[in-house]
């Protein structure tokens, strides 16, 4: 869409008189989603006090009431699935009038597939992923767009890509709101507790003993923070971990465990080089470990070609 589109002019005119926030609209759309509050405020980045404003002054300007919060899970009421085509319109919109400022959108229509990804999998697996995909399907040209996992599940929702990698694991289901999205099983994948080795090469900082460890860590909220959680909480660890600092990226929490600074659950992918160089070894046994697997999610709908191309590939090859 050029900027002397009359569609254009005229939405950025309405937007601009209206003072309609696009957070509202992009709100709106992860609650009619999630159908719940809690959780749509966790995927936005904000309390949930500050979401429930927003979700308000939507109603207030809409002038009617478009969510029933009389159910559980909450629902849509008849003006809020009436609203939602417009919301996603509108969304939409706006997202490829940016693309194209920012010259983001492909010289040949469909030609580039957004892939939202969490940072761990950006840094971890998707180079080879996308390598091997190539080998199987023909060039691929792929925007990789790293964010947390709540940014990547944003991001799917709302349309800002094509497809996301994302972690999922049957210990900790939160990705359930996200079954109306399609999924095809990439790797399977374990979350794992390293240290740094002694001069013998058993672990500094070692599970099995009963002493305490220093303890680097994700934020609590985070999926890779609330997965760890249940390790710990499974196998009665508290007591014994003693909290340095917290980072929602793998990457820094692995130089800290490499430098001594403590130990840290990691995705075993994301520390497979330095488990075999031996600057990591394992902190405990199977036990302090979780099962993950790596999945690609993307909208029911049918999509351009090359999303096609990439989704039935890798949903015959989890078939497989």
């Amino acid at each position: 869409m050029q900027k002397t589109d009359p569609l254009w002019c005229a939405l950025a005119c309405w937007l601009m008189e209206t003072r309609v926030e696009v957070n509202w609209l992009e709100d709106f759309l992860t609650l009619s989603i999630t159908r719940n509050f809690s959780r749509a405020a966790e995927l936005r980045n904000v309390t949930q006090p500050a979401f429930s404003r927003r979700i308000r002054n939507l109603e207030y300007w809409v002038g009617a009431v478009l969510i029933d919060r009389s159910l559980f899970p909450i629902s849509l009421t008849v003006a809020g699935e009436a609203f939602r085509k417009t919301a996603q319109e509108t969304v939409d919109t706006l997202r490829n009038g940016r693309e194209e400022a920012q010259g983001l959108m492909p010289t040949k229509s469909g030609e580039i597939v957004a892939i939202a990804a969490s940072h761990t999998i950006a840094v971890s697996f998707f180079a080879d992923w996308h390598a091997e995909l190539q080998a199987n399907t023909g060039a691929i040209k792929a925007r990789v767009i790293a964010d947390n996992v709540a940014g990547c599940v944003e991001a799917l929702i709302t349309g800002h890509c094509d497809l996301m990698l994302a972690y999922s694991s049957a210990a900790l289901p939160t990705l359930a709101q996200m079954n109306r999205y399609p999924s095809a099983a990439l790797v399977s994948e374990r979350l794992v507790a390293v240290s740094a080795p002694e001069s013998t090469g058993s672990a500094r900082y070692s599970l099995t003993s009963r002493e305490m460890l220093p303890y680097l860590c994700y934020p609590s909220n985070s999926y890779l923070g609330r997965l760890t959680g249940s390790v710990i909480d499974r196998e009665n660890l508290a007591a014994r971990l003693d909290f340095r600092y917290e980072c929602s990226m793998s990457d820094v929490l692995k130089s800290g465990v490499v430098a001594g600074a403590g130990i840290a659950w990691i995705p075993e992918l994301a520390v497979r080089d330095e488990l075999a160089a031996g600057s990591l070894v394992y902190a405990g046994d199977d036990r302090h470990t979780a099962s993950l697997q790596i999945s690609l999610y993307r909208q029911a709908e049918p999509s351009r070609p090359e999303v096609e191309r990439i989704w039935h590939a890798c949903l015959g090859a989890s078939a497989n």
